[in-house]
């Protein structure tokens, strides 16, 4: 992502936060606010924070895995470097759009090929995809009257959610393992497209569609290859979104509550998170605060319902996206200092090992 557009996803993000902040605390004075806010256990603050470098880890985990398939031994701090990129550029870019074609950049610059990086990417989208719709599914199902808490607005919010990450979902698995079905139906898509003038140029852009699904379908032999490397994939996500619904159940604690079970709060951030995910804001902002307050007064209270979601929000998000951004700029100087000190621009080689083509 260039300077330009990554100063404005800053500038919009600051922005959200501002007028986000203005409508959660305009009614709640400072003094007030500080001393709800000075209850808070910090051990529960710092399990928070834990729950959240679990959940980067978790990914870093996943790229671990699958690149070693693909023939390149990765060291799991790199793994974890390309994963903090992925949590700032997501973070900053409308509906998460930019995190994964950075972390690819980042992987080539490691003599990771292009191909490769795209394909870990892939794969680990596609297993994030089928968790965080099988998870809500799950929630929704055992917890049905958390799903009326929501109420009307943020009720149509997951049913919306539901329904884009299920085609999503359903898109991700034809496209991998029914690519002549695929194949017809993204074409008659595309002609559609063109016609309504929507698309003008056909060529380019059926280039790019079958480039996409040639990732696919090394995406679908790479599975076919390592059986077992999806349950693993599968397993690791489940981990990884189960610690971040988790940061509200620290919170809860943090403010020294009880009564309410630790599996409702987790269950009704996982509805949350799938009714705004897929909004075209950077990070979720103002939609992510907004659902919280409105499906978390259940367990905190009218009282602590909106300092709650302050330090929810600011553990899952704010203070990793400042995490993230130094580390994000520790792996691009990195990178800069490798070529320095080389004296050229490195260029991807082939990797050793079992390929999948």
């Amino acid at each position: 992502m260039d300077k330009r557009k990554s100063l404005v996803g800053i500038g919009l993000i600051l922005a959200l936060m501002l007028f986000t902040g203005y409508m959660l605390f305009r009614d709640m004075s400072f003094s007030r606010l500080a001393g709800t806010l000075s209850q808070l256990n910090p051990l529960w603050l710092l399990a928070g924070l834990g729950m959240m470098f679990l959940f980067v880890g978790s990914e870093a985990m996943c790229s671990r895995i699958i690149l070693g398939r693909l023939g390149h031994k990765v060291r799991y701090r790199r793994c974890l470097g390309y994963s903090f990129v992925g949590f700032y550029v997501s973070s900053i870019t409308p509906s998460a759009t930019g995190g994964q074609p950075a972390q690819v950049y980042y992987m080539s610059r490691d003599n990771i090929p292009a191909a490769h990086g795209a394909l870990n990417m892939m794969l680990i989208a596609v297993c994030y995809q089928v968790v965080v719709i099988g998870y809500a599914l799950v929630c929704a199902l055992t917890h049905f009257d958390l799903v009326r808490n929501l109420g009307g607005g943020l009720g149509l919010l997951l049913l919306y959610g539901a329904l884009v990450n299920g085609v999503l979902t359903a898109g991700m698995l034809c496209l991998m393992f029914l690519p002549n079905a695929a194949r017809k139906l993204t074409g008659g898509v595309l002609r559609l497209l063109v016609k309504v003038h929507i698309i003008r140029d056909e060529e380019k852009a059926r280039q790019r569609l079958e480039k996409q699904m040639e990732e696919y379908r090394r995406g679908a032999e790479c599975v076919k290859a390592n059986p077992g490397m999806v349950p693993a994939l599968l397993a690791i996500t489940v981990v990884q979104l189960t610690a971040l619904f988790s940061v509200p159940v620290m919170v809860y604690f943090a403010f020294g509550l009880s009564g309410s079970s630790p599996l409702n709060i987790i269950a009704t951030q996982a509805l949350v998170t799938l009714a705004v995910s897929n909004l075209p804001l950077p990070g979720a902002v103002g939609a992510s605060e907004g659902g919280f307050v409105t499906a978390m007064a259940l367990f905190f209270g009218a009282g602590l319902v909106t300092p709650a979601v302050l330090v929810s929000r600011g553990i899952s998000f704010y203070s990793f996206l400042l995490l993230s951004a130094v580390i994000a700029l520790a792996v691009h100087l990195r990178g800069r200092r490798k070529r320095s000190e080389r004296g050229t621009v490195p260029y991807p080689k082939r990797a050793r090992g079992p390929i999948v083509t």
